[in-house]
């Protein structure tokens, strides 16, 4: 297992936080899985300098603010490792731009931005994790049982168990299912139904999850985040 850690390119407090994990069978599986389908010629993404790029840009004690998403953009050139986020040059999606009225209606002042890049968040401590860090290319949820569930649970697991004073935001149901890893005591768990247009005017517009979690930081003497992208 020492050659598999390796190739592990992942921010150094993650690597400590996470060290078991990288060792356990169902990590080698989700590696040889991608290995073959690679070499079968099939495309994934985000490409693989990037599958840890949330970990990458904020690190495990940096973290103030946790946003779950499900998969990774299954199209060409917009998955790039965090969630909602897509790179420069690439238009907002229907949700980012739904989140983006929310931060509107939360913040009068904020103006809506034309890019989706949400690294600025990534760098304050907005851990913009994914519970599936690879997709094939349009086939949405085709890595859902490759393994990275288990993975990306014990990450959620180990901040709410390491960490304290974090904001878990949790939009729809598949996000709010992983609710029972978070210590409710010790964190604050903001739940509403999805910002996809399916579903944003059923309770996403109004929750007003961006100042509730900039109050809670500021309450516990942590730095609110500023959301202008």
């Amino acid at each position: 297992m020492s050659k598999q850690k390796v190739n592990i390119q992942i921010e150094e407090s993650w690597k400590n936080a996470l060290v078991d994990e990288f060792q356990q069978a169902y990590f080698a599986v989700i590696k040889q899985s991608l290995l073959y389908e690679k070499k079968q010629g099939i495309s994934i993404y985000p490409p693989g300098k990037l599958i840890f790029n949330a970990f990458n840009l904020t690190p495990f004690n940096k973290v103030k603010v946790v946003i779950l998403g499900q998969d990774p953009y299954h199209g060409q050139g917009q998955a790039h490792g965090l969630s909602f986020s897509v790179p420069d040059g690439v238009a907002p999606p229907p949700s980012l731009k739904n989140i983006y009225k929310e931060i509107k209606n939360n913040y009068p002042n904020f103006a809506i931005p034309a890019s989706g890049n949400l690294t600025s968040w990534a760098n304050q401590g907005v851990f913009l994790l994914n519970a599936m860090l690879t997709v094939q290319a349009s086939k949405p949820a085709s890595h859902q049982k490759l393994g990275w569930q288990s993975f990306t649970d014990a990450v959620i697991k180990a901040l709410s168990k390491k960490r304290e004073n974090l904001v878990f935001m949790l939009w729809g149901k598949f996000a709010q299912s992983k609710g029972h890893l978070i210590d409710f005591e010790k964190h604050l768990v903001l739940t509403s139904p999805h910002p996809s247009p399916f579903s944003a005017h059923s309770g996403f517009f109004g929750n007003q999850h961006f100042m509730k979690a900039n109050t809670y930081l500021a309450n516990n003497g942590i730095t609110e985040v500023d959301w202008q992208v």
